[in-house]
């Protein structure tokens, strides 16, 4: 099965957010490669905000970038099987906690924002990752740096999209 195929089913299967969903399938129906960063109409990435439910924190990345802090995730690669191996990947990558597992029953949210040209859409779908107890995060090349921030913090550091996250991760622990 095709990362497409595979986003495609993630998506019929997924039971929130009905109209951005719908935006989403659309998305992929109307471009074969909306998955791929080259879709300069938008594209896929995938994400996972990094959680140890144990001590009730979140591990945030500064983004190089954008300056902002921010879940782990980014753009799905050809060694990507499905979107969730994808955001495996890249909450492992991105924090250097190895035994990340992702919570059970799919994404968690999906949230679409604005970026810069020549491409002009990511539409992410977001899931969320449990560290092992014990864990220690390792900074990667994508991050200014990466921190530990209990939960009633993060609306101090984080924009509304991680907030929403948080929100929504929390209520499927």
């Amino acid at each position: 099965m095709s990362l497409h195929d595979d986003a495609v089913l993630v998506l019929k299967d997924y039971e929130s957010q009905e109209e951005l969903r719908q935006t989403y399938l659309d998305h992929l129906a109307a471009h074969p490669d909306g998955v791929w960063k080259a879709c300069e109409a938008g594209h896929l990435t995938a994400s996972a905000l990094v959680i140890d439910p144990e001590q009730g924190r979140v591990l945030l990345t500064l983004h190089r970038k954008l300056r902002m802090w921010l879940q782990m995730g980014g753009h799905c690669e050809p060694e990507d099987v499905s979107l969730t191996a994808a955001a495996l990947r890249e909450a492992t990558e991105e924090s250097g906690v190895p035994g990340l597992t992702l919570l059970p029953g799919g994404p968690v949210r999906l949230d679409r924002h604005p970026i810069p040209a020549p491409c002009h859409w990511h539409l992410d779908v977001q899931y969320a990752a449990v560290a092992p107890p014990g864990s220690t995060q390792t900074i990667s090349e994508e991050s200014l740096d990466l921190r530990w921030f209990p939960y009633d913090e993060v609306a101090e550091v984080a924009d509304e999209s991680v907030v929403r996250l948080l929100e929504a991760t929390r209520a499927r622990l």
